[in-house]
């Protein structure tokens, strides 16, 4: 039992998923009782209103049958409830509700019951009145000082202020440069409205001035007043406190004085009537409702602030004098005597938690029993100490500290991809030039071990490629089940993807004991789609501009047993030369040596080399593995073809520098635009006609030009994602062949693969170029660096596009350079340490300076592109065109 917690007098729970909010609270001697004691008046968003008079056997009994006075379904939504004078002739107190399009005014009254069921409560409409704006929220009190009778005064969302005069409409103001709603209250003793607009500053309204302005109905001279501008309605104060307020509430404990108190975001002010701070209490945490009374000490007040983490803070002015724990997070607290309890704190939820508490505590009456005292064996106590230490041991040595759990063991995810085309190929809206589009069906399985929340399964594959459907979603209640979701894959577009690799990943909770809402987890299975979807059997083609040359260390293998599917005839010829015809257009010819053991693949652009070297050398492997032959190994000696990847470098990066001039051209003609709407509506509104000057005209191609300019930069955006497209495919072929070349391990090309493919898609604001010459600056000063001198460069931190790629393509050409000269690629600590690089001979030394370096650069350039031996081993003669091909 702790004296920091609400001790809990009476409670109950509100409806089914009803919401409720600040102004659905409400206590007052509603049914003008004579004992004077209070009724709680609930309303929520859902149209209920509830009438409650708790009255408890003992603490912390839920509501019995009998404290429900009154429940009536209104059918629309309750935004306030509120108690005072509101009918003429009468001072007796009404119940005010205020509903979104409607106020209406009831009065409650009760009968005494002859029999067991107790006393009847019924609500009568006094009147109501029927808003042309939606209404947002309300005050009261006795306007301009009249006394006896309260008037109403509702604030719509739009900014204006309705006041009604109990069954009659008096008057509506807009509140000047109004933009969004604010809290509302009346200030009896200096008679005006205060509240907090859009620009975060307390304004307040002498109800005087708010009576004498012009009639919001009756301004309809120009569109600026209709706007509800507010020209002649002058604020009496205004205090900026520099955030959004939650509440206010003003104080008058006696006549001498009285306080406006404002609850903000993070800050708790009081002001004094004309607008001057008497204090102000930071926060530390974020309120969620207040409500000042009065205090046993002279001249200061007490106010109960609630917070969102369910504690209720008392302070004494800004001094904290108590603070307590709630079972919820409230949205409104009032205090009132019920049941002859004075000071009850009863707080509402937004979920319909209701609470009677107080603070303090109850004494406790219970003593504990007298334990049985008897003598300790320590020898018994040592052997179980001994024991326990022993399976602790035993437990950390074969699970570590935690006990290990395998995520595959929660869900199996496997994925099976027809090896046939679709009967109906289910391309839609595709941009290739070809009649037909083929499509496959791709089968994911999902089979649960337990209990799962949660599951969602999202596919991924690369561009131009499309889904006929990436999310699905799952619900495990029990465990074993099994499910089976099936989509097609098909070419969109007429350009060939980077890759055919397809990613499945599914996210799901694993719900505990401790932690019911479940523990986030991801697993992924990748999928490799067939190269028939992107590709058919073609004409093989003697000529070619891009050729390169993989080795291997084995006999040839016909090309008919690695592609099937790809053999247009079956003549011999087939056996060592197969075309390939993409679907975008591009054309690849496979030659295999008949004589050594090479294979040739070549084509017109360098970057759809890439798709049938990677499928050459992944069906190899996978033939090899078959015939159990272990020691197959493929390598590359001809030289780096960086010249043709620095040509996609450089197209890329022009596309980039050209869609940022046409944004910037776009921007200058969309200002221009917009500064001659302004000239010809000034023209317009002008009450003496006047020439336009050919604006109408200028207007005109102004707005030809922009939408000529949107038209360029959405097809460059398009030409953008294409080039990067095949950017990425040539990086693919460019990070094979020097893993081939200098026989890099897996761990290696993964740092590569890192360092040049660090983005699956680029943006004007972070584009390949910065990030991947940040990336293999980074590797350059660390696990292949020289020197310590290379060490202590400072990268830039910064990734801005630079101006041009020269930079990048010197950093690529000295990476090769360095693993040439071996360099290898590692990610540990010891990296930065300089490695000892041998020196195969036939090659030049790394530059020790910047300047050396330049007079290097030519040489290292003409190392990659005129197809120069960069390794120390023989050189041997390269194969012609068709040599030991056809012969």
């Amino acid at each position: 039992m702790s004296l920091f917690k609400a001790r809990d007098w009476w409670s109950t729970l509100l409806g089914d998923k009803e919401e409720f909010d600040q102004g659905c609270l409400c206590l007052a001697n509603v049914d003008n009782s004579g004992n004077g004691q209070d009724k709680i008046i609930v309303g929520s968003f859902m149209g209920y209103l509830r009438i409650f008079s708790p009255h408890p056997a003992k603490t912390g009994d839920g509501a019995q049958a009998e404290d429900l006075l009154l429940e009536v379904d209104l059918r629309d939504p309750v935004l306030q409830v509120e108690v005072g004078k509101f009918v003429s002739g009468t001072e007796m107190l009404h119940l005010a509700v205020l509903h979104s399009r409607k106020l209406c005014v009831y009065s409650v009254s009760g009968t005494l019951g002859n029999v067991e069921h107790g006393n009847q409560y019924q609500m009568k409409l006094m009147y109501e009145h029927n808003l042309q704006r939606t209404a947002c929220n309300m005050t009261y009190g006795s306007f301009g000082g009249i006394k006896g009778r309260d008037l109403i005064c509702i604030q719509s969302m739009d900014g204006m202020l309705m006041v009604f005069e109990q069954e009659s409409y008096a008057f509506g103001r807009f509140l000047p440069g109004f933009l969004l709603p604010g809290p509302l209250a009346y200030s009896s003793r200096t008679d005006s409205f205060i509240t907090v607009s859009s620009c975060r500053q307390v304004e307040s309204y002498k109800y005087q001035v708010l009576a004498f302005a012009t009639d919001a109905d009756k301004r309809q001279e120009t569109e600026q007043q209709k706007l509800g501008s507010g020209k002649r309605l002058v604020v009496d104060w205004t205090l900026n406190i520099g955030e959004q307020a939650l509440d206010i509430c003003i104080v008058s404990f006696n006549q001498s004085a009285s306080s406006v108190f404002v609850l903000g975001e993070r800050n708790f002010f009081c002001l004094k009537d004309n607008g001057q701070i008497r204090f102000m209490k930071k926060l530390d945490w974020s309120p969620s409702c207040f409500l000042p009374y009065c205090s046993v000490s002279e001249g200061t007040i007490n106010t109960l602030i609630a917070n969102h983490n369910n504690m209720l803070h008392i302070y004494q002015d800004v001094t904290l004098k108590w603070a307590t724990q709630l079972p919820h997070i409230p949205v409104a607290v009032r205090v009132g005597c019920l049941h002859d309890l004075k000071g009850v704190i009863v707080t509402l939820s937004d979920d319909g938690h209701l609470q009677c508490s107080y603070l303090g505590t109850d004494p406790s009456l219970f003593q504990a029993p007298n334990v049985e005292s008897r003598e300790l064996n320590y020898d018994e106590l040592d052997v179980e100490m001994k024991e326990l230490q022993k399976i602790i041991k035993d437990v950390n040595k074969s699970q570590g500290v935690w006990p290990m759990t395998e995520r595959e063991d929660d869900l199996n995810v496997s994925v099976v991809v027809s090896p046939n085309f679709d009967s109906v190929s289910q391309a839609t809206d595709v941009e290739v030039g070809t009649d037909l589009v083929p499509s496959v069906t791709v089968k994911v399985t999902l089979q649960n071990r337990v209990i799962l929340q949660k599951a969602k399964l999202s596919v991924y594959v690369q561009p131009p490629l499309e889904l006929t459907c990436d999310q699905f979603t799952f619900e495990f209640m029990t465990p074993d089940l099994t499910r089976t979701v099936s989509f097609s894959v098909y070419l969109k577009r007429s350009y060939t993807p980077s890759e055919l690799e397809g990613n499945a990943v599914v996210s799901y909770s694993r719900p505990t004991d401790r932690n019911p809402d479940g523990i986030p987890r991801v697993i992924q299975c990748k999928f490799r789609l067939p190269l028939k979807l992107v590709c058919l059997p073609g004409q093989p083609s003697k000529t070619a501009s891009h050729k390169i040359t993989i080795d291997t260390n084995k006999s040839p293998v016909s090309l008919l047993s690695l592609f099937p599917g790809f053999a247009s005839q079956s003549d011999d010829d087939q056996v060592n030369v197969m075309g390939f015809h993409f679907l975008g257009g591009a054309r690849v010819t496979l030659l295999a040596s008949k004589t050594s053991q090479r294979y040739r693949i070549q084509s017109e652009q360098f970057e759809d080399l890439w798709l049938i070297t990677n499928e050459l050398i992944l069906r190899l492997q996978e033939y090899f593995e078959k015939q159990e032959v272990k020691d197959f190994a493929c390598s590359f000696s001809g030289s780096m073809p960086l010249q043709e990847y620095f040509e996609l470098i450089d197209h890329h990066f022009e596309l980039r520098i050209n869609g940022e001039k046409l944004e910037e051209l776009l921007s200058e003609r969309a200002v221009q635009f917009r500064a001659i709407q302004r000239r010809l509506l000034a023209r317009f509104k002008d009450k003496t006609p006047a020439p336009l000057q050919h604006l109408d005209t200028l207007l005109d191609g102004t707005y030809k030009q922009v939408i000529a300019l949107a038209d360029a930069v959405e097809e460059n955006q398009g030409n953008l994602f294409q080039s990067f497209t095949r950017l990425k495919s040539a990086t693919h072929l460019v990070i094979l062949l020097i893993g081939l070349w200098q026989k890099l391990s897996a761990d290696q090309v993964a740092i590569l693969e890192a360092a040049f493919l660090p983005l699956q898609e680029d943006t004007q604001e972070l584009g390949w170029e910065e990030t991947v010459d940040a990336a293999i600056s980074h590797l350059l000063k660390t696990c292949l660096s020289k020197s310590s001198k290379e060490q202590a460069l400072n990268l830039n931190s910064q990734l801005n596009i630079p101006k041009d790629t020269s930079q990048l393509k010197k950093h690529i050409t000295l990476l090769c350079d360095r693993l040439a000269k071996g360099g290898r690629l590692c990610l540990s600590t010891d990296a930065a340490a300089p490695q000892t690089m041998v020196m195969p001979g036939g090659c030049t030394t790394i530059p020790e300076s910047d300047l050396e370096e330049r007079s290097v650069e030519q040489d290292s350039t003409e190392l990659f592109t005129n197809h120069r031996q960069l390794t120390a081993e023989t050189p041997r003669p390269e194969v012609s065109p068709l040599q030991g091909v056809s012969e």
